[in-house]
């Protein structure tokens, strides 16, 4: 069961990268800004991971820090679930079986260095990259791009992380 409600009827589904390969998308991702889920409005420090199973499905570990770099460390293991013929590009995530939330990679850069993560409700969306810490002229471009998906930027909340 996926989970996709269509707040806008007038939008027009999002499309999905052409094609993603698994074993280069896994491992660590800092979400650089998002429009939270109810778990992330004080999420500090938040890293996606990946670890693509035998199985197919991708054990997903999301840790941050609640409320500020010194807060209590939240840990959350959902599993992913590559939509079939999506080229790895649409994914479900489950957090409660048995409903699974869509899960759209909508952007990624050639070297896998960054990616924006989309739902075709436009409730949530994640703008994530592999380092903590991104130029500003990378950040407005990506920031660019989640507009032309449809969301309203006034809903974006940049996730602090400390400098390395």
């Amino acid at each position: 069961m996926l989970i996709s409600a269509c707040s806008n009827q007038s939008l027009s589904p999002i499309q999905p990268v052409s094609s993603v390969n698994l074993n280069q998308f896994m491992g660590d991702w800092y979400v650089i800004a998002c429009i939270p889920t109810f778990i992330e409005t004080e999420a500090y420090s938040a890293i996606e991971s990946y670890q693509l199973e035998k199985d197919g499905t991708i054990n997903t570990t999301f840790v941050f820090r609640k409320g500020g770099f010194e807060g209590l460390e939240k840990r959350y293991n959902p599993h992913g679930f590559v939509v079939d013929n999506t080229e790895n590009s649409v994914w479900g995530m489950q957090f409660i079986w048995p409903f699974k939330a869509e899960y759209i990679i909508a952007y990624l850069d050639k070297d896998y260095s960054s990616t924006i993560i989309a739902r075709n409700a436009r409730d949530y969306v994640w703008i994530m990259a592999r380092t903590p810490i991104i130029d500003d002229s990378q950040y407005q471009e990506l920031t660019a791009t989640v507009a032309k998906l449809g969301y309203d930027l006034s809903k974006l909340r940049i996730v602090p992380h400390q400098h390395p």
